[in-house]
């Protein structure tokens, strides 16, 4: 996850004032904050885990700071929200959940009450569940497997994720709901600005998982349904020998032939993003990226041709976000700011390359590579997704769960994925200038006990 505070507020209250910092998550807005809130935050994190060491939090002045001083507090705090982040252990506690949706929550001005919140699946099928508005995404997505009979040891092999119309009638994935926010208030917030929709989608990216949902005739309908969807919107390609053969299965409804064949295609469980550009093999170059199989690949035009290239996960050093803003003066142009993806590859074993997309999907792009990279270590630890049944409530007037087995804890066996050593999400603000960045990477440190001599 990627935390920023690109801005704050400075509101007024009867003849006080004081400063909001405004948080967003991947890119996306998700709430607002004063000071003493973040700092009662760290105050929690203190207590329940006195043995971590905490950032440095900025301290408490007792007069009214000048613009500099709230400039520099918003860094200090935007520093210090993305290494808590980065920490597994408190980026996976329900104090840390808990205070992001509770703070989703008050920026909202909602109060819990009972709603009706509708979810897709990828062929426009609608499920209606009933849910307190504050319901966090995991017990969302437990209401949905539980509405059409998802069997509990495969809940948790699907995910939420928040879907936009596009203005061509082409629906994009914007990201994937987390745990630490209401899909309902996120929904709300997404439909203020454009046409979105909460849409069921699988969250693995290693198609051997299919085997398991096979098994199940529900399951085995989804992944149908989600397989007909990719190839009518090509992002699975397929020969007009093999479309003809797919339409004979789907017409006598043979649906599991149907998803082995889909299952030998190109592109299969792949995600593709909109076209966008890269700075490989040359600048500016036009491309379309497709992420899955523990790869991102390229297809660009070179010369009138079409190529292809893969960039396996396992050879990425590692990678960061950057918002470019225009080098110019007129303030009509300051908003129409870019976002780059770009990540340092081994190229060869003594040769590492960076290399750049330009893509308003950048932050969906990283937490793509970010998610089949914890795949990747579950599956070589071993272990299994989670199930409805590893959450206990806390309370039972609808509380936050508690956790029994979350998210994995990192960590990586360097036999044959020598090639990675870090994960970095992060932002960089590059000045008007467009040359120095106002702020330092943040920097994941997943991968840090494979050095350099492993590449």
């Amino acid at each position: 996850m990627h935390f920023s505070i690109p801005d704050t507020e400075e509101v007024k209250e009867g003849s006080n004032s004081f400063t909001i910092y405004n948080i967003y998550i991947n890119g996306v807005f998700h709430c607002k904050a004063r000071y003493k809130q973040l700092r009662q935050f760290h105050d929690e994190l203190r207590k329940e885990f006195g043995s971590l060491v905490l950032p440095e939090f900025p301290k408490k002045k007792l007069l009214a700071l000048s613009p500099a001083e709230i400039e520099q507090r918003r860094v200090m705090l935007e520093r210090y929200i993305q290494l808590v982040s980065q920490d597994p252990q408190i980026g996976n506690s329900v104090l840390f959940n808990s205070f992001l949706l509770t703070a989703q929550q008050e920026s909202q001005v909602e109060e819990a009450e009972r709603v009706t919140l509708d979810a897709f699946l990828m062929n426009g099928h609608k499920i209606t569940i009933s849910l307190m508005s504050t319901d966090q995404t995991e017990d969302v997505m437990e209401a949905v497997a539980q509405q059409i009979e998802i069997p509990d040891d495969y809940v948790h092999y699907f995910s939420l994720f928040l879907v936009k119309k596009e203005e061509d009638g082409d629906n994009s994935i914007v990201r994937r709901l987390q745990e630490f926010e209401s899909p309902y208030l996120s929904l709300k917030a997404a439909n203020k600005n454009a046409v979105h929709r909460i849409v069921l989608r699988k969250g693995y990216w290693d198609t051997s998982y299919d085997d398991d949902l096979l098994e199940n005739k529900i399951t085995m309908n989804l992944l149908y349904v989600q397989a007909n969807s990719d190839i009518e919107r090509q992002w699975i390609l397929a020969t007009k020998e093999q479309l003809n053969h797919l339409a004979n299965l789907r017409k006598k409804g043979s649906k599991r032939e149907f998803l082995r064949m889909a299952r030998t295609l190109k592109y299969y469980g792949y995600i593709q993003f909109k076209p966008c550009l890269t700075d490989y093999p040359q600048p500016n170059t036009r491309v379309i990226v497709s992420a899955g199989q523990k790869e991102l690949n390229f297809r660009v035009q070179v010369d009138g041709q079409v190529k292809e290239g893969s960039f396996k996960i396992t050879r990425m050093r590692c990678w960061r976000i950057t918002t470019i803003y225009p080098n110019s003066s007129d303030e009509s142009q300051a908003s129409k700011s870019q976002l780059e993806l770009s990540f340092e590859y081994l190229m060869s074993r003594d040769s590492l390359q960076w290399i750049s997309i330009i893509s308003d999907q950048a932050m969906l792009m990283s937490m793509c590579l970010q998610n089949m990279v914890d795949e990747l270590i579950m599956k070589k630890q071993g272990k299994k997704f989670k199930k409805p049944q590893d959450r206990l409530k806390l309370n039972k007037n609808g509380g936050p769960f508690k956790p029994i087995s979350r998210e994995l804890s990192y960590g990586v066996d360097p036999e044959d994925q020598s090639a990675i050593t870090k994960a970095v999400d992060s932002m960089k603000k590059m000045g008007k200038s467009g040359h120095k960045p106002e702020e330092t990477i943040t920097e994941n440190d997943a991968f840090e006990g494979i050095g350099d001599e492993d590449l």
